[in-house]
């Protein structure tokens, strides 16, 4: 069991950073290339399919993470490589749920005054790619974990 917790985590989180890699720069530099209004109304109609994403790759990892962190809990040399792993994952998600979340609803509900899209943004892409560094390195933790 220990072996599946952990290939859930590493390849969850490597997978959650995979998935935010292609939305920050396939779509990122898409919805950059559009007019304001016209972003607002791509986002307003396709925001589902990104949203929709998500939960397929945090589902896994939170599984993977929380039992690989309890099952490894006796063992010092790991505990802190997968609460390090876990941290990560707690970061891209506080950074989902206090930025990500209200502003994609501004963005849907085109609520945000056009002349602020640009520089939200551009924020949305810069705070974007910090949550995939994070994925990236619980991935990184764990797998520095697993071969201790």
């Amino acid at each position: 069991m220990r072996l599946l917790f952990n290939i859930l985590a590493i390849t969850g989180s490597a997978m959650f950073a995979g998935v935010m890699l292609t939305i920050g720069v396939t779509l990122g530099g898409y919805w950059k290339s559009l007019p304001a209004a016209e972003f607002l109304d791509w986002f307003s109609q396709n925001n589902g399919f990104i949203s929709g994403a998500i939960p397929l790759v945090v589902l896994p990892t939170l599984v993977g993470l929380i039992c690989s962190l309890w099952l490894g809990w006796g063992a010092p040399e790991t505990r802190i490589l997968w609460i390090g792993s876990a941290t990560c994952i707690a970061g891209v998600l506080a950074l989902t749920m206090i930025w990500f979340v209200p502003t994609n609803a501004q963005f849907a509900a085109k609520t945000l005054p056009l002349d602020q899209v640009p520089a939200r943004l551009n924020t949305w892409i810069m705070i974007h790619y910090v949550r995939i560094g994070l994925a990236a390195a619980a991935s990184v933790l764990g797998m520095l974990a697993i071969s201790r």
